[in-house]
């Protein structure tokens, strides 16, 4: 048995750890050449407005009264530059969006795993390209491109952290602060020569990054009066800023402007997914090098945009934003970012066509040379005969391509030019993609056959040790001949020799080794399978078909169920029918209405919206005054059954009342108080942090009576989600608890089937009840039914109020009574808190089933390994390493990612294997402890057991 646990437990690491390998590498390559054009710059300095959480409509659209929020930058837009849209790409966070302005390329999700702050892959970008770049802003954003820069030539000028807090009085100071000191030290450049002669100097970068309209939109929504004056406030220091440069270098015409933003934001103040208020920013560009406005009577584009901001007569030039930085790379004449991705919009320029062609000729050489490094390097790595180039560049088209290119340029056909050279680019840029993915259908068939071969062996276990199924055709059992483990040994070097002519990573290794001592585990149970055959050949053909048809859309249900939440609403639909076509209605009609009453009101919440609700303390308040009713009502019953509560307990009953009432009144005083803009009180953040520490030991005081902890746990959580919630949320850890209750009495109602054991009384169990082995029983198909009960009421635990994969699903204000300054780690801990709280209540509820079932939990806990285990594989060629937040976690993985749907799984598993060889050593050492006498006894309740199986199943 430790054996299993050890195999067990290398198998989902190995599982999970294959994802990042497979999926979420990252795409940079490195060895490439500078590329940039010989061509004189069209400008000196480059200065770069970021304003961070901005959304296109907001800032173009024209307020009720037919005035723009932004006058200057529409001002712009009609007399002096160029406007568009810029398309981000999914998630749409601060860090990948700077990441894809200032470098060029779309950061690989791999970057999570430090907070977007630090960087897993060194990279270039605009500022280590340039001469000199001074930058101010938020301590978030700006040290990432400081410390990827080569020499000390990248300057940050950072506000403490402190300063971003959501409850703050004004956020717009976050802005005021930055455009102060860039004020400042222009002033102080006037009188340090060494400075001055540094901001003269030719291709110098200034980047002022404005997080307050992000913060105001966390904190107030975009829809408010604070983030749209914010638009207003950050105009009028956009202006001040180009009067202070015009001013300082006299108005020589050399410097080019670039006002955008790095995501916009949803209405209800959140982003990191793909809806259209996110991934449209805006993009503004004027100064040196840009090209003028330029009036059109019509333009096609697929949206309204234009007549609802009256700009339709102004052209629109729309761009990715990763085409931004070899945009700004052109004007100041640097060289493009060697990782990047983005293809030069020449129609914003304002040049030559020769200037036009050689940029582009450029840019489409710096991409090419990217595609060349990644397959040299993928070729160099594969045997020769087993390696597929990318059919569709081949190096002869590659230098056809680019000598065509160049003779196009000296014909002066430049037109021509750049369309050649956007053609080899869309063919560089697919190819790249191609070799990044190379081996990731090898290496996924490897993992999945190990992974498949992992779930055979559990499902043999489980036949073997806790099922009759085989037993009546059971022999002797026979030792494996020697002939299979020397096959198993030839595989295992022969797949070693194949990886390593090839000189492939370790990793590799595990991936492909693995599956080979896994498949030897299972055939060595060849016994095992032929008994199970010989008896599925016996099965009736009809009985074996509709619960194998069952079983599969069952788990198909599940797995749906990650993507579509009415899918849960229909599995609950489904639940509340199931006693009704039994013989437990006939036996307890009560519970049976109970049950569908209960499942019924479960089956509404999958259907709210996920986000988008706006607070509602009405229902917070209103869960917890239903918190105190049923307070009352536990005590009460407590007094009717006449159970005698001594002091300890009255006590912890009567603080859990109060910790309560404290949280209904920490919610209402914390809502209030960032309503007036005073901040969070510092007395409400101690009493929540209290809650939530008191609410992890509180439980352990109450009694182990099961009803009575069961209550207990439920009632001190309770206060914890209270100070989580913000509306309809707060309802549902108490109807997901009802259902819980009625589920452990209605299991203890199925106990009343013919060979079964008679069922115990409620009252009279204790948590820390251990079974007598002498009752076990063996698994029949009811069990299997209870197993998959759990892994369904556990997705809905995950998926009732929101979405586990998208931190993008979650209001950041249910975070407020804990802390309001910006924290990623602590803030999704928090939200990941409240998340498993559910969690917590529906596997409290299952350990009560166990106890009162007479059932070992290896058992149920070995098919529940197995149902996940069959969510996972599915999940896992449905990852996506491209999207969203929500389409990364939902694909699942770790990331839009996530990666997130194995770790949906792993904590159950994680929770199954140390419970299985705990369980084991348990039973083992008491079965060495059995008397003869009780050995008997066994034997023979399991004969009697096993016969009336056989006349139920007959």
């Amino acid at each position: 048995m430790l054996l299993f646990f050890a195999l067990g437990l290398i198998v989902h690491f190995v599982f999970f750890a294959s994802i990042f390998d497979i999926y979420f590498t990252s795409p940079l390559v490195h060895g490439m050449t500078p590329q940039f054009t010989v061509l004189p710059p069209p400008a000196k300095r480059l200065v770069l407005f970021v304003a961070d959480g901005l959304r296109t409509d907001s800032l173009y659209e024209l307020d009720e009264d037919g005035n723009s929020r932004a006058p200057f930058i529409r001002n712009v837009i009609m007399h002096e530059g160029s406007w568009g849209i810029s398309h981000t790409r999914v998630p749409t966070e601060s860090r990948p969006g700077h990441v894809a302005l200032i470098a060029g390329f779309y950061e690989d999700v791999s970057a999570v795993a430090k907070g977007w702050k630090e960087n897993p892959v060194e990279f270039d970008s605009l500022f280590n390209e340039s001469k000199y770049t001074w930058s101010w802003g938020s301590p978030d954003i700006l040290p990432m491109f400081a410390k990827g820069a080569s020499g000390d030539h990248v300057y940050t000028y950072s506000y403490d952290a402190q300063r971003e807090d959501f409850g703050a009085q004004d956020a717009t100071k976050l802005d005021t602060w930055v455009f102060d000191k860039v004020k400042d030290f222009f002033d102080a450049a006037r009188s340090n020569q060494s400075l001055f002669s540094k901001v003269n100097e030719e291709k110098v970068v200034f980047f002022l990054h404005l997080l307050g309209i992000d913060t105001n939109g966390h904190a107030h929504r975009p829809s408010s009066r604070e983030y749209k004056d914010n638009i207003k406030k950050v105009d009028d220091g956009v202006k001040e800023i180009v009067s202070l440069f015009k001013h300082f270098y006299g108005d020589d015409g050399k410097t080019a402007f670039i006002f955008t933003s790095d995501h916009g934001m949803t209405d209800w103040g959140s982003h990191g997914a793909g809806h259209p208020s996110e991934t449209l920013t805006p993009l503004v560009t004027w100064g040196a090098g840009i090209k003028a406005p330029q009036k059109v009577s019509a333009q096609q584009f697929d949206d309204k945009f234009l007549k609802e901001w009256r700009l339709e007569n102004w052209k629109r030039r729309d761009v990715n934003q990763a085409d931004i930085a070899p945009l700004m790379a052109s004007l100041i004449g640097v060289p493009f970012p060697l990782n990047s991705v983005g293809i030069l919009p020449v129609d914003y320029l304002n040049n030559t066509g020769l200037f036009k062609a050689e940029s582009m000729l450029t840019n489409a050489v710096q991409i090419l040379e990217q595609f060349k490094v990644k397959m040299t390097q993928k070729k160099a790595a594969t045997l020769p005969f087993l390696f597929t180039p990318f059919k569709l560049l081949s190096d002869s088209q590659q230098l056809d391509t680019l000598r065509k290119a160049r003779s196009y340029i000296k014909q002066e056909k430049f037109d021509e030019a750049v369309s050649l050279c956007e053609e080899l680019i869309d063919l560089a840029l697919k190819g790249l993609s191609y070799y990044h993915t190379y081996d990731r259908f090898f290496l996924g068939i490897s993992v999945a056959v190990g992974f498949v071969g992992w779930t055979s062996y559990a499902s043999l276990l489980i036949l073997k040790s806790h099922s009759d199924l085989t037993r009546s055709a059971r022999k002797e059992v026979k030792k494996p001949h020697h002939l299979l483990s020397c096959s198993f040994v030839a595989i295992g070097v022969l797949v070693a020799c194949f990886l390593m002519i090839q000189a492939c990573p370790w990793t590799y290794y595990v991936y492909c080794l693995l599956p080979v001592p896994i498949w030897y585990a299972v055939l060595r149970e060849y016994q095992v399978i032929q008994d199970l055959v010989s008896s599925l050949l016996t099965f009736p053909l009809s009985h074996f078909v509709t619960y194998f048809l069952m079983f599969v859309l069952g788990i198909e249900v599940l797995v749906l169920s990650f993507f579509y939440r009415y899918m849960l609403t229909a599995g609950l639909i489904v639940f509340a029918c199931w006693p009704f076509l039994t013989q437990l209605w006939t036996r307890a009609k009560i519970t049976c209405l109970s049950w569908a009453l209960f499942s019924l009101l479960l089956a509404v919440f999958p259907l709210m919206p996920v986000v988008g609700r706006k607070p509602d303390l009405s229902l917070v308040i209103g869960a917890g005054l239903l918190v105190l009713l049923l307070s009352l009502a536990i005590v009460t019953t407590l007094m009717k059954r006449k159970i005698t509560l001594v002091n300890e307990e009255l006590l912890v009953l009567l603080l859990q009342m109060v910790s309560t009432a404290l949280s209904m009144y920490i919610v209402y005083s914390t809502h209030h108080s960032l309503l007036k803009k005073e901040g969070l009180p510092f007395m409400n953040q101690i009493v929540s942090w209290a809650t939530l520490a008191s609410s992890l030991v509180v439980p352990l005081l109450s009694s182990t009576t099961l009803l009575q902890r069961l209550s207990s746990i439920l009632l001190s959580l309770m206060s914890t989600y209270l100070l989580l919630s913000t509306g309809y949320e707060a309802l549902f850890p108490l109807v997901l608890s009802c259902l819980m209750f009625v589920w452990i009495h209605i299991e203890q109602e199925t106990l009343q089937q013919p060979g079964v054991s008679c069922k115990q009384k409620l009252s009279s169990i204790q948590f820390t009840y251990n079974t007598d082995i002498t009752q076990l029983r063996l698994l029949n198909l009811d069990d299997i039914r209870r197993a998959f009960f759990l892994v369904f009421f556990l997705v809905t635990a995950f998926f009732g109020t929101g979405n586990i994969a998208s931190i993008n699903s979650f209001d950041l204000a249910s975070v407020y009574c804990f802390l309001t300054v910006f924290s990623p780690f602590m803030m999704g801990a928090l939200m990941m808190w409240k998340i498993l709280i559910p969690f917590v209540l529906v596997m409290c509820a299952f350990e009560a089933v166990q106890i009162t079932t007479q059932l070992s939990s290896r058992g149920l806990f070995l098919i529940v390994l197995v149902i996940s285990d069959i969510m996972a594989l599915h999940f896992f060629f449905l990852i996506k390493d491209s999207g969203s937040w929500l389409d990364i976690g939902t694909s699942p993985s770790l990331g839009h990612g996530e990666w997130v749907s194995v770790m949906r799984a792993l904590p159950l598993q994680m929770e199954v294997l140390p419970r299985f060889y705990q369980d084991t050593t348990e039973i083992q050492e008491r079965r060495n402890e059995l008397t003869d006498t009780q050995k008997l006894r066994l034997a023979s309740n399991l004969k009697k057991k096993k016969k009336k199986e056989k006349i139920r199943v007959n």
